[in-house]
Formats: structure tokens, C-alpha cells, sequence
């Protein structure tokens, strides 16, 4: 995949506090047919202490059309911060100009 295929939609962060959780998370991504789904340690944004981390699920997916608000975007979203919340996580879309779900 090449930075050209990408276009606002297709990139989602789901951030989780735990790497188990966040590796079996992307493990189900995968056998859904995601085909673009890693697991990367994240520092967090509102801490100073360097060693405190999250993980994130990073899924690419260019299947979509780049339209935000149509049905399949939006409830892909959904899906994700359902997911993310479930795990005592939380969904961000990067491009996305509303706030990360939490």
C-alpha cells in the first residue's frame, strides 16, 4: 500500500492501556479481513512521565470512499470507539477535524 491510496477515512487508531488486549483486538481485525492492522506502543499525550505508554491498534482500510458521514464510514467509526470504550480505550481518526471518541 502506498501513501497515494490513502485518503481522509481510511486510517483509525484504536488506543488501549493494555498490549494483550490491543494484539487480540488486532488478531480479530485481521480474520475480518482487514488487511492492514498493527499493534504499536504509544506514549501518552497528557503524561510528562516517559515510561507510561499505551498501545494502539492502527488499521488502514481504503475500501471506503472518502465520505465522511456516509453510512459505512460512520459506522465504522462507531464500531471502533465501541470497541475502544469496551477496553477502557479510545478511538481516534487521524484527519478526522472532531475530537477523538472517548
Amino acid at each position: 500500500m502506498s501513501t497515494n491510496d490513502l485518503h481522509p477515512g481510511s486510517e483509525h487508531l484504536i488506543i488501549l492501556p493494555d498490549r494483550d488486549v490491543a494484539e487480540e483486538i488486532a488478531e480479530e481485525l485481521r480474520e475480518e479481513g482487514f488487511l492492514w492492522v498493527k499493534v504499536l506502543r504509544e506514549a501518552a499525550r497528557t503524561e510528562e512521565d516517559d515510561e507510561d505508554h499505551e498501545w494502539a491498534v492502527h488499521v488502514v482500510d481504503t475500501r471506503l470512499p472518502d465520505a465522511e458521514g456516509g453510512g459505512a464510514y460512520e459506522g465504522l467509526r462507531e464500531r471502533f470507539t465501541e470497541l475502544a470504550r469496551e477496553h477502557d480505550g479510545w478511538y481516534d481518526e487521524p484527519g478526522d477535524p472532531r475530537p477523538p471518541a472517548r
